[in-house]
């Protein structure tokens, strides 16, 4: 009996913080319920100019890098394998929905050493800066092998230095 009251009182306890995580959640997405839907997939992506196999971090709110962004599950961190190709980027996520960035979208990329839990060594995260609606939202990836790192990062710089340019081209 000695063992046993303060053993229901641990369940107790963790059990109302459970609770707790999951109405801070509901509340998050209740909070984020304007975030526009994600752009669709294309059907004919052209050949990846870039890809590498590592762990989608979440997306955040521009500049808050705790401020995760909880609907349509970017606010998931999930293995995936990133895809940069002309017409934008694409993160297969494992157990959730793809995440497409269009090219015109993106508005910058850094490396970085933490967002939303996740801290690796100094410029261990890719993150690349995009606007959905009018939110500005930031998006973390660390590549599986670090090899991979410098070819996804001159993608992505490539992509965002295009992007303009092929705006000014159509005459948008």
């Amino acid at each position: 009996m000695d063992k046993v009251l303060p053993g229901i009182a641990m369940l107790a306890i963790i059990a109302v913080v459970f609770v707790l995580l999951g109405v801070g959640w509901r509340n998050r997405l209740r909070r984020q319920s304007d975030v526009e839907q994600l752009p669709a997939v294309p059907a004919g992506l052209s050949l990846p100019l870039a890809t590498a196999d590592g762990q989608y971090v979440a997306t955040t709110t521009a500049g808050d890098w705790l401020d995760r962004i909880a609907v349509h599950g970017l606010g998931i961190r999930t293995d995936a394998e990133l895809t940069v190709h002309p017409e934008g980027v694409l993160f297969e996520r494992s157990g959730a929905a793809p995440l497409f960035i269009p090219a015109d979208r993106l508005t910058g990329v850094r490396q970085d050493s933490g967002m939303a839990g996740k801290f690796v060594e100094k410029d261990g995260l890719l993150v690349a800066s995009w606007t959905l609606g009018g939110r500005e939202l930031d998006t973390g990836f660390r590549t599986r092998r670090a090899a991979d790192k410098p070819a996804v990062l001159a993608a992505f710089q490539e992509l965002i230095s295009a992007a303009p340019q092929a705006d000014a081209d159509s005459g948008k």
